[in-house]
């Protein structure tokens, strides 16, 4: 998983990723920002010592977290029928790509520790 970090100077701190991966960008640049870190660690922490995979419930993206890997889905994922027709009388579509993303635990570790040390300004 390749990313970058970014100081902009118009919307703050952000993450530059893989199309891939796009949805962990949108949250951690959405859903996480530099003020739910902590939380994120104690997450990883409370997972590592257990067998079961927790929930983070985010506004728009979810987080389900393993000792194996990071499921990342967007809301959007899980529309009832009636709601993606909406889309199809405009013709717009939906990706699913877009939708979802996964990585291994240890990546996203990383990939959290990382953020935690470039929004502290290290």
């Amino acid at each position: 998983m390749e990313y970058q970090f970014i100081r902009d100077p118009i919307s703050g701190l952000r993450i530059k990723i893989s199309s891939e991966h796009a949805v962990i960008g949108r949250w951690l640049n959405e859903e996480i920002g530099k003020d739910k870190v902590a939380m994120v660690q104690a997450l990883i922490s409370s997972v590592s010592s257990s067998f079961e995979p927790v929930t983070l419930k985010g506004q728009e993206i979810d987080l389900i977290l393993s000792k194996d890997e990071a499921l990342f889905e967007a809301h959007a994922l899980h529309q009832d029928n009636e709601d993606i027709l909406a889309y199809q009388d405009d013709e717009l579509m939906l990706e699913e790509n877009d939708l979802s993303s996964g990585c291994g635990f240890e990546d996203f570790v990383d990939l959290i520790n990382s953020w935690h040390e470039f929004s502290a300004g290290r």
